[in-house]
C-alpha cells in the first residue's frame, strides 16, 4: 500500500458489482476500518467479495459530529477507507468535510479512480463532453429558481442528478427556462439490468417519462446555450 497513507477514498460500483477495481479490493482488505455511508448497503458489497473489516457509519447526518473523532484516530495511527453507497465519495455524497480536515492536519489521503454515474451518462448522451458543468442535485426549494436561471445562461453541457419521483417536475421546470426544444439526455439505472438512456428534446424526454412510474437513480444531461 501507499506509504503513510491513512485515508483512502474508494469508489464503489454504481450498480454492477463487477465495476470495482482490483486496487480498490486490495485497499478494502488492507485498512483497519471502513467508513460507510450505509453499513447495510456496503455490507452486501463486502460480503460479495469476502471482505471482513469493521464498518463504521459515516453519512451526511453525522459527519459534522464524527470528523474530530476520526482525526484523533488517524493521529493515533489507524488507517481507514471511506466509501459511499455507490460511486466516488464526496461527489454528491459525504466526504468533503473529512478530506478538508485531514489536509489541515497533514494526514495523507489517496483517492482511487473509479465509478461515478455522471461520466457514462455524459459520454453516451451524444452532447459535447469537452466542456461541462456538474451541478449535482438542484435545491429543493430555496435557491432553486435562481439556480435554474443560472443554468439557462450556461453555454457548457450541464449535468444534474435527480431522484426518480422528481424527474418529470424537474424536466417541466427546465422546459420553462430553457425551452422545449433544448436537447438533453436522461440516464437511469446505469450499469444495472434495466439501464435506460433517453435522448432528444426536453419535451420528448418529458413525454417518455410521463408514461409511467420512474425508478432508479437519475442523471440529466442538458445541452448548453448556443450563441
Amino acid at each position: 500500500m501507499e506509504d503513510n497513507t491513512q485515508l483512502y477514498l474508494v469508489p464503489t460500483p454504481i450498480g454492477n458489482l463487477e465495476d470495482i477495481t482490483l486496487r480498490a479490493l486490495n485497499i478494502l482488505k488492507f485498512v483497519d476500518v471502513i467508513l460507510a455511508e450505509d453499513t447495510r448497503t456496503s455490507g452486501k458489497l463486502l460480503k460479495h467479495y469476502e471482505i471482513s473489516k469493521p464498518l463504521q457509519s459515516y453519512h451526511i447526518f453525522n459527519e459534522h459530529k464524527t470528523v474530530e473523532q476520526l482525526i484523533q484516530r488517524f493521529q493515533n495511527g489507524e488507517v481507514m477507507a471511506l466509501i459511499s453507497d455507490a460511486g466516488t465519495p464526496s461527489i454528491s455524497d459525504p466526504g468533503f468535510l473529512l478530506v478538508r480536515a485531514c489536509l489541515k492536519e497533514d494526514i495523507k489521503i489517496e483517492c482511487l479512480p473509479g465509478a461515478t454515474a455522471f461520466v457514462p451518462a455524459l459520454v453516451k448522451s451524444g452532447l459535447p463532453s469537452d466542456r461541462f458543468v456538474f451541478e449535482g442535485f438542484l435545491p429543493h426549494k430555496k435557491g432553486r429558481k435562481t439556480k435554474l436561471e443560472l443554468i439557462a445562461k450556461e453555454d457548457r453541457t450541464i449535468i444534474l442528478y435527480e431522484s426518480p419521483h422528481r424527474l418529470v417536475k424537474t424536466i417541466d421546470q427546465l422546459i420553462e427556462v430553457l425551452g422545449e426544444e433544448r436537447l438533453g439526455s436522461v440516464s437511469r439505472e446505469l450499469t444495472k439490468l434495466y439501464e435506460e438512456t433517453v435522448n432528444g428534446t426536453l419535451q420528448e424526454i418529458k413525454e417518455h417519462f410521463s408514461k409511467g412510474q420512474v425508478k432508479g437513480e437519475i442523471v440529466i444531461i442538458i445541452d448548453g446555450k448556443k450563441s
